[in-house]
């Protein structure tokens, strides 16, 4: 099986150490500062389950898809912000002969509506979609940690396609240390980080703590419940369901499993901000957003968290 990691920050670099471990063919799309150092000295991951490191010759790694000149990938994963989805998606199609007829490309993205940037190119059946609540964290430009893990990473599609395509991508993973699993209901899975992202992400990017912090003070855990209240409202109403009825059956869920298990983790959009980096806001808050203009839902506690991070953007 041959796989294509297009996009190699954190979540990149962490799954193709999965795949490199379980002996399948990786190559890596990555920007000239990360593939000088995949080349020099390899793939180095650490943290939750153990440590494992590539040699330079165990997997490619190139600047560009131009660079690649052997086809046939089974699967490319494209894990590059959400932000770059529209571009990544416009690369790919202007090199789909890299890409197995029956090829797949899946997803491992944050936030709502990278499959549609992709929709304008490939064809529904092409296209498969990630949730991963699993906290990595990029310690140099070839190298990884694993920070926490919540839960299995779950692949499917959102237009109804044969999951079972995606089998050989979800056992690699896992024999590579992370639990991966089909899921025929990918689109819960994707709101239900989306709910966990949205409360998250930027109140601990505003406020630069960790999650368990969050939690712990009453005036965040109100800030919290009312963004979930206000997502929640503009999900239903936009037409899209999860695995809870209400925000009040997810926040009992939030508050007794899923900020505990990833307690000490810091928002990627604070780690974003303090690189000076873009986040993936317009993605998380800014996808709720959209939905509420659309669909005439008020929602004004994510529009202040996304008017601050944007601000924050903007000062850094």
């Amino acid at each position: 099986m041959r796989v294509c990691v297009y996009g190699a920050g954190a979540v990149g670099l962490g799954l193709a150490s999965c795949l490199i471990k379980a002996d399948t063919q990786v190559d890596i799309i990555a920007r000239p500062v990360t593939v000088e150092a995949l080349k020099a000295e390899g793939l180095i991951r650490s943290g939750l389950f153990g440590d494992f490191y590539a040699q330079p010759e165990q997997f490619g790694s190139y600047c560009s898809l131009n660079q690649v000149a052997q086809k046939g990938y089974d699967f490319v994963i494209v894990s590059t912000k959400s932000f770059d989805s529209a571009a990544a998606a416009k690369d790919l199609s202007m090199h789909k002969q890299l890409l197995r007829d029956d090829g797949r490309i899946v997803l491992f993205q944050n936030g709502w509506g990278n499959a549609e940037k992709f929709l304008e190119y490939f064809k529904p059946q092409q296209i498969y979609s990630a949730r991963v609540i699993t906290g990595f964290s990029r310690r140099a430009p070839n190298e990884v940690e694993i920070t926490v893990h919540a839960d299995a990473i779950h692949i499917g599609s959102l237009f109804r396609c044969d999951v079972s395509r995606t089998q050989a991508l979800c056992e690699s993973i896992t024999k590579g240390g992370i639990d991966c699993r089909l899921s025929e209901s990918i689109e819960k899975d994707l709101w239900a980080k989306m709910l966990y992202n949205c409360l998250l992400n930027p109140t601990g990017a505003i406020l630069g703590v960790h999650y368990g912090r969050l939690a712990e003070v009453d005036c965040t855990r109100r800030l919290m419940n009312t963004l979930a209240e206000e997502v929640f409202s503009v999900m239903t109403t936009a037409g899209y369901s999860t695995y809870w009825n209400c925000a009040d059956d997810f926040l009992e869920v939030f508050y007794g499993r899923l900020v505990p298990d990833t307690a000490q983790h810091k928002s990627s959009m604070l780690q974003d901000i303090m690189a000076g980096k873009k986040t993936e806001i317009d993605a998380l808050n800014g996808a709720v957003l959209a939905l509420a203009e659309r669909y005439a839902v008020p929602a004004p506690h994510n529009q202040a968290v996304y008017e601050l991070i944007k601000f924050m953007e903007v000062k850094t």
